[in-house]
């Protein structure tokens, strides 16, 4: 099975919020930062102040099964930064997806779908 394309290291998260683009919502704040890479991947930040570890953890798995479903339909080559707000306690599964594509055509990182007529 493939790894799951994950930023880890502390430098990496560093370079992206000292360099990349970041547009928030009532729910995320999300980084973007051009690689020049094949893949692109994702960080995921939650506070304490969102919840205890379970939560904390919800959260994030949350956000990676949506960046999953949508990998296809955002552009490659990204160092992307999910950080989540207190308001994203309450939300459920398709506030936080519509949170996330919201921010994702904020940083106009999603492609063209071209409609080929006949």
């Amino acid at each position: 099975m493939k790894r799951f394309p994950s930023i880890k290291k502390n430098r990496d998260f560093q370079i992206v919020y000292k360099n990349g683009k970041s547009y928030a919502n009532k729910l995320l704040i999300m980084y973007v930062y051009a690689t020049g890479n094949q893949d692109t991947r994702i960080g995921i930040s939650v506070s304490k102040k969102v919840g205890n570890s379970v939560v904390r953890h919800h959260f994030a798995r949350l956000i990676r099964e949506i960046f999953r479903l949508h990998r296809d339909s955002i552009d490659s080559g990204l160092d992307i930064i999910v950080v989540s707000r207190q308001a994203a306690k309450e939300a459920d599964f398709k506030k936080l997806e519509s949170a996330y594509m919201h921010l994702c055509g904020l940083h106009n990182i999603l492609r063209r779908i071209e409609v080929i007529e006949t």
